[in-house]
């Protein structure tokens, strides 16, 4: 009796631990949208940016015929510097938010690893306890039948 006890303690304790891990990527992976969405936001807001840098690459243009046809050519530098650092910014920002969806990833994979081997080991431990109580039991039981058997031939 007390082994199927155990066994549906065991049972209901795996359940507990799967709903446990449910949990726990469920909210991992809420994480993970929380950091897509604030990734996005920051994507968005670089584009804006992007968009006014454009506006203001316009007005440079603009000024650089100009100056241009007076023979200055700093405008041109000061142009290509503005698209290139705006470029980076945004390649960064990008890198940034893939670094962070990786490193949340991982992350979650590792939790998820640990409480499986948690799992796993808890198991182990189980079925090793129910052997070891079983062996002590069958010895328990030799001895007594080894005393008895003695009883019996001292009395005889």
């Amino acid at each position: 009796m007390e082994a199927d006890e155990y066994r549906m303690n065991g049972y209901s304790e795996i359940e507990r631990e799967k709903q446990n891990l449910i949990n726990a990527t469920n909210n991992r992976k809420q994480r993970i949208l929380n950091t897509i969405r604030n990734s996005e936001e920051l994507r968005k807001g670089a584009i804006e940016q992007l968009e006014r840098a454009r506006a203001r690459l316009r007005k440079v243009e603009m000024e650089a015929d100009e100056y241009r046809m007076n023979g200055y050519s700093e405008i041109e530098r000061e142009k290509q510097n503005l698209i290139n650092a705006t470029s980076n910014s945004l390649e960064q920002l990008e890198n940034y938010k893939n670094e962070t969806l990786q490193f949340e990833q991982q992350r979650a994979i590792n939790q998820v690893r640990q409480r499986v081997f948690q799992q796993a080991l808890q198991g182990a431990l189980g079925t090793l306890n129910s052997c070891l109580n079983s062996e002590l039991h069958f010895r328990t039981i030799r001895a007594n039948i080894g005393i008895l058997g003695a009883m019996q031939e001292i009395t005889d």
